[in-house]
């Protein structure tokens, strides 16, 4: 999504609470489960949290915990970046006008490797990384996204309040050895 397409009445309204979200995660790595013992319930607490701030109404998410190779193969087939990210978010690519039922919201897939290694490299508990880049990757199919500066203030800001709302530290504070962190591509600022 550009800046030129989002508007402020297009972006996500804050409920006192969300209506029910329809969440499908699906682990496609079995390093996911050396990462957190219960990676499903992880994903469904950050994704829950991210959800209940932004969604009106009920929606269906899918949320894959895959891996480098697997990520860098949507990567480099639907955004032309031939390297594995951190999180890709996909939108529907279809939505009826009218549907009973949830709303589809879209899918979050994950990259264990590379998720791995920036909470080493990062010093982040890992458990804590993924459920940070699960929230950004839910953000995004809320009508976040991080294409100008000012757009990634006001993302970074919902992120840390969700985050915080999670009893989770700030993800772009700066580390004493490794500095200020991104996640807006899986690489270091």
């Amino acid at each position: 999504m550009s800046d030129d397409d989002t508007t402020d009445e297009d972006r996500p309204r804050s409920t006192a609470a969300a209506a029910a979200a329809e969440l499908m995660v699906r682990v496609d790595h079995p390093g996911w489960r050396a990462l957190t013992a219960d990676p499903e319930a992880l994903v469904r607490r950050a994704a829950t949290a991210a959800l209940d701030l932004f969604e009106p109404e009920a929606v269906e998410l899918s949320v894959v915990l895959s891996d480098d190779p697997a990520v860098r193969a949507l990567n480099r087939d639907h955004r032309g970046k031939d390297y594995a990210t951190n999180v890709l978010s996909f939108p529907p690519a279809f939505t009826p006008p009218v549907q009973a039922g949830p709303r589809p919201l879209g899918d979050v897939i994950l990259a264990l490797q590379t998720v791995e290694r920036e909470a080493a490299e990062q010093d982040k508990a890992a458990a804590d990384h993924l459920c940070h880049l699960v929230v950004h990757g839910v953000l995004h199919l809320c009508g976040y996204d991080h294409e100008t500066e000012a757009d990634a203030e006001d993302m970074e800001a919902v992120e840390r309040a969700v985050l915080a709302g999670l009893g989770i530290s700030d993800p772009y504070a700066e580390s004493a050895e490794t500095g200020p962190t991104d996640a807006r591509d899986g690489r270091a600022a």
